[in-house]
């Protein structure tokens, strides 16, 4: 019996044919998770499609990307491809050749979030200048969250140990789901009429999906929209929503919220304590140096006083008067000495002492002092005064102590 033989070519032909005939492998959507992605220098892009058991080679040539790929393609990502299913002829197998690409579930999810974070901030409602400051002191905190999620107790908690006398207002509202984003957005808007002074809205973390109402427009309006200053807290740290960029402060968790709004209430009053005992330090020094200058005050005012300077003048009056009589009692003592001096030379030329000592005092007729015998004549009358009385006297004889003779 004669067997039918086929080459290759054949077979590959066959087969081809055959996928070329199925109308649902000409226009098929495939959904799995790329591996081995590689993009060509020439622009087209080879990978593989995978899930749990199988695995599937594809390719997207460079003139179906401009259309039909919005974003850039890694490993990892979660796509569904559209596209068909083909042989390859000449190596025999097939492959999905792929004219669309899109992101699947939670990448779909991603480029939306990104669509409207850029549109957002083209807007301006990320920019700092809209952002308000936390006040310090709060009295009232209002949260919008689940009623009973971890992170509602997680504000309790820390709010009561910083200051238990902050007021806690709880808005109850759904954050996952539809119609979370309105429930938020309402908690949002009775908060700020109740007049708090500050609001958390946030959540506990989880997938895209659970997080995406903090990702609704409506939720990024109604916070920037707010005039009470808004932290956000949603997810963990590694979490980040639409929200976190309008808010206010964004907070990587809710804990975290709890400590930026609520200021430590023990930390106040050990600042207290310490502002209290550096203004009494200070106010000890000041009044210290205070006394010094008040002291120096009276110093200076005792000198330039009246009463200081009457003293002083006093002083120097007496000084003076002490002064001029040890002056008077140095002259009277010279003049005295002076005197003596003078009273002993007089004494000494006195002619009462030389009369004493028996000189006498010859005076001619008319009572002119005789000192010389050439002023008399003999038989002229002359007085001689003795020291107790007076002679009257005729001159019998003249002798001259120039001849020694006598004058007749």
């Amino acid at each position: 019996m004669m067997r039918n033989v086929y080459s290759v070519g054949q077979v590959n032909t066959y087969i081809k044919n055959m996928f070329a005939q199925d109308f649902m492998l000409g226009k098929i959507s495939v959904k799995g998770e790329v591996s081995n992605c590689k993009y060509h220098t020439s622009g087209h892009i080879y990978f593989s499609l995978k899930d749990e058991g199988s695995v599937i080679g594809a390719v997207m040539f460079a003139g179906n990307r401009r259309n039909g790929l919005k974003f850039d393609m890694r490993d990892g990502d979660h796509v569904v491809v559209t596209g068909s299913v083909e042989v390859y002829e000449r190596d025999g197998r097939y492959q999905l050749y792929a004219r669309e690409v899109t992101l699947d579930g939670a990448g779909a999810l991603f480029l939306k979030f990104e669509a409207l974070k850029k549109e957002l901030a083209e807007m301006g409602m990320f920019d700092q200048g809209y952002k308000r400051p936390i006040p310090k002191y709060i009295q009232t905190l209002g949260i919008v969250t689940a009623p009973t999620g971890a992170a509602v107790q997680d504000i309790r908690n820390i709010s009561r140990r910083r200051n238990p006398y902050v007021q806690l207002i709880l808005y109850p509202a759904q954050v996952q789901g539809d119609g979370a984003a309105q429930s938020i957005v309402n908690g949002i808007r009775a908060l700020e009429q109740l007049g708090a002074d500050v609001i958390i809205a946030g959540r506990g973390g989880g997938s895209i999906e659970d997080l995406w109402a903090f990702n609704e427009e409506i939720v990024a309006r109604a916070i920037f929209e707010c005039t009470v200053p808004v932290i956000s807290a949603v997810g963990h740290e590694t979490d980040t929503t639409i929200a976190d960029y309008v808010a206010d402060l964004r907070a990587p968790t809710p804990s975290a919220a709890a400590e930026l709004a609520v200021y430590d209430y023990r930390q106040f009053r050990e600042a207290l304590r310490v502002a209290r005992t550096a203004l009494d330090l200070r106010m000890r020094e000041h009044i210290h140096s205070e006394r010094q200058k008040a002291a120096q005050l009276m110093t200076k005012l005792g000198y330039l006083s009246p009463r200081m300077i009457l003293n002083s003048k006093k002083q120097y009056l007496a000084d003076l008067e002490d002064r001029l009589i040890k002056r008077m009692e140095y002259r009277v003592s010279l003049e005295r000495h002076r005197i003596q001096l003078l009273a002993g030379r007089l004494e000494a030329g006195s002619p009462v002492k030389k009369l004493s000592g028996g000189f006498s005092y010859v005076t001619d007729s008319a009572g002119n002092s005789l000192t010389s015998v050439m002023q008399i004549k003999l038989k002229d009358t002359i007085s001689v005064q003795t020291v107790d009385g007076r002679l009257k006297a005729e001159v019998l004889e003249i002798e001259s102590d120039e001849s020694m003779g006598i004058r007749k």
